[in-house]
């Protein structure tokens, strides 16, 4: 694994520990993955929210209302941080309080569409923004369908929001068939062009999309109250916190020495560390070093 420390990127190869382990099943996956943040955690459950970027109020509410409740009840949400159905996936599962991850077309340094600039940050800080492409990687529209077979090879279920008959979901949904995956579609108002596609995937023998909790019962899992989730993530933070301090002493270590020690991106490392400093635990000395604080 190569650290592009500037960028606050890593670069992780199909043969290192960190790969995610649904993608090392798959054929066709990418040799290396460029990662800001996160990957998705392997333990826990994954759906791909995808549809139309020219989609409708019908649409948008709809993969707001989806993300939001499965991210409510543990699951983490990917999509590809597209307009439409992607930008609003990641704002409901950001509102639920579960990482969600974008896989993007680009290198994960460059946030496209630029109307999305906050949301990028937001998943960034969030979950993660993965790519196969490059750092510096400009987005091109052939590099938009190849992407697609990440989503779904990340995902456990693909959710279909609204797609057209020609829709570039459904390349994803192609994906998400030939890697064994679990397909659901919204059905949508009959003279829409928008639900074409959907019923189209629901004739073929798709899910039913008629509630998150369908989907949520049908999958086996329970929807987390939000005091559940907040201990969850108590525990998890404290768990992370633990072992950064713990790869500190009373002589300075630098930010490269805690990465390695705790296998944590850059960005989580840095996150942690400035917990600890607020809690008066840690020192910074200098630039990017950092100590154990004596206490009297």
């Amino acid at each position: 694994m190569e650290e592009i420390y500037y960028l606050d990127i890593e670069c992780i190869e199909r043969g290192s520990e960190k790969y995610p382990r649904r993608l090392r099943q798959l054929r066709g996956m990418p040799k290396k993955l460029y990662v800001r943040g996160e990957l998705p955690r392997d333990d826990r459950p994954t759906i791909a929210i995808v549809g139309a970027r020219a989609c409708s109020a019908y649409g948008r509410r709809q993969a707001f209302l989806y993300a939001q409740e499965m991210s409510r009840a543990g699951v983490q949400v990917i999509s590809g941080l597209a307009a439409g159905i992607d930008g609003r996936a990641h704002s409901g599962a950001l509102e639920g309080g579960t990482p969600t991850f974008a896989v993007l077309g680009s290198g994960v340094d460059i946030c496209y569409p630029k109307q999305h600039d906050s949301l990028y940050r937001q998943v960034w800080q969030s979950g993660g923004l993965i790519s196969e492409k490059k750092p510096g990687t400009m987005p091109l529209g052939c590099y938009f369908p190849a992407r697609n077979r990440i989503i779904s090879g990340l995902a456990d279920v693909v959710l279909v929001i609204e797609a057209r008959e020609k829709s570039g979901s459904l390349i994803t949904v192609d994906f998400a068939l030939e890697q064994g995956k679990s397909v659901y579609a919204l059905p949508g108002p009959v003279d829409s062009s928008l639900s074409r596609g959907c019923h189209q995937l629901l004739e073929q023998g798709a899910g039913v999309a008629g509630s998150p909790q369908k989907i949520l019962e049908e999958w086996g899992i329970q929807r987390e109250t939000r005091e559940d989730s907040a201990k969850k993530n108590s525990v998890r933070l404290a768990r992370d916190l633990n072992l950064v301090y713990s790869g500190l002493d009373l002589q300075p270590k630098n930010l490269h020495e805690i990465v390695e020690y705790t296998h944590f991106s850059v960005t989580k490392t840095i996150n942690c560390l400035t917990e600890l400093e607020l809690e008066g635990l840690v020192e910074r000395i200098g630039h990017n070093f950092f100590v154990k604080k004596t206490i009297l």
